[in-house]
């Protein structure tokens, strides 16, 4: 397959997995957004620029996430690699468990969907499978790439080279207002992945079932329903070890009514909090009162819900 253009945008949203009850299966796209422009040139080797999160500290060659993403998607429709020029316009937080490495793959994914003659080689069902190829879980890329609420699943292993994955969009109330409140420091998934279990107790994982279809509901029809329905057995309670000041603040909140539990693998926190009028939620005084006027470094996002998704718009010279 022959390249079509040579010089693309592409706009992914930040994402926040989990949601609580909803372990490697639900996400929700979020109203902040990392923006760049990838230009294909006639020379080989790859040049990549980065404002804002990450600059100076991600790589800027060959190893870079979206590039690597970017080849892989070139690699599958059969397209020619081609020297790059990225320059990236980073607004996710890296390291907060805000999806900020699922967008990297989605641009990269994106990006190559725009650069190729037949786009469509690339659709969502590709772009899905080769993102969750690279990040290992769907519950991120599918929110970034669909945007709104997502439940993503895979179907059994099997030998095929690209995991079939799929996911569906869900409705969210537009009462649902989340807020990340995210921390000064950073945390590998690794880390947070590495103090979970190998098995958990059957009654853990029943009660898990039934909170998750009640998150759902909450979500979509029911906002009143979202504290009890964002409690967790199976992975937040064992992560306190290496995120207690995000645990400490999931607390708080949930000890006042605010749904909070934390974004992915942390150590953001979000609400998924409910306007109540002026542009006010029901998690902006449990937030104050938490932080008694002493953020130390937290900042507090009111986000709204990214309805769209991932974009990638050709550019002319």
């Amino acid at each position: 397959m022959r390249l079509r253009a040579a010089h693309v945008r592409v706009r992914v949203p930040a994402t926040s997995a989990n949601l609580g009850p909803g372990f490697d299966a639900l996400g929700l796209a979020l109203g902040l957004h990392d923006e760049l422009e990838v230009r294909a040139l006639g020379t080989p080797g790859v040049r990549v620029e980065v404002e804002g999160e990450g600059a100076g500290t991600v790589p800027d060659d060959e190893t870079h996430l979206v590039v690597r993403a970017l080849r892989a998607a070139l690699d599958h429709v059969g397209a020619p690699q081609t020297g790059l020029h990225l320059v990236c316009h980073n607004r996710v937080p890296h390291g907060r468990g805000l999806g900020s490495s699922a967008a990297a793959v989605v641009a990269g994914v994106l990006a190559a969907r725009g650069l190729v003659a037949d786009p469509d080689a690339l659709d969502d069902d590709v772009a899905l499978a080769l993102a969750t190829g690279l990040e290992g879980h769907p519950d991120n890329a599918a929110p970034a790439l669909l945007g709104g609420l997502t439940v993503a699943w895979a179907d059994d292993a099997d030998d095929a080279s690209v995991p079939r994955v799929h996911a569906a969009r869900l409705a969210v109330h537009p009462d649902v207002a989340p807020v990340a409140i995210v921390p000064p420091g950073h945390l590998s998934t690794r880390a947070a992945r590495g103090v979970l279990p190998a098995q958990v107790p059957h009654v853990d994982a029943a009660w898990q079932a039934g909170r998750s279809a009640l998150l759902v509901e909450a979500l979509g029809k029911r906002p009143d329903l979202l504290l009890p329905a964002t409690g967790d057995r199976l992975h937040q309670e064992y992560r306190r070890q290496v995120m207690p000041a995000s645990l400490a603040l999931v607390d708080a909140l949930r000890a006042q009514g605010v749904a909070a539990v934390v974004s992915g693998a942390g150590p953001t926190v979000l609400a998924l909090a409910r306007r109540v009028g002026d542009g006010a939620t029901d998690a902006d005084a449990a937030v104050s009162a938490a932080f008694g006027g002493v953020m130390a470094g937290w900042r507090v996002l009111p986000l709204p819900v990214d309805t769209r998704g991932a974009s990638v718009v050709t550019l002319l010279d």
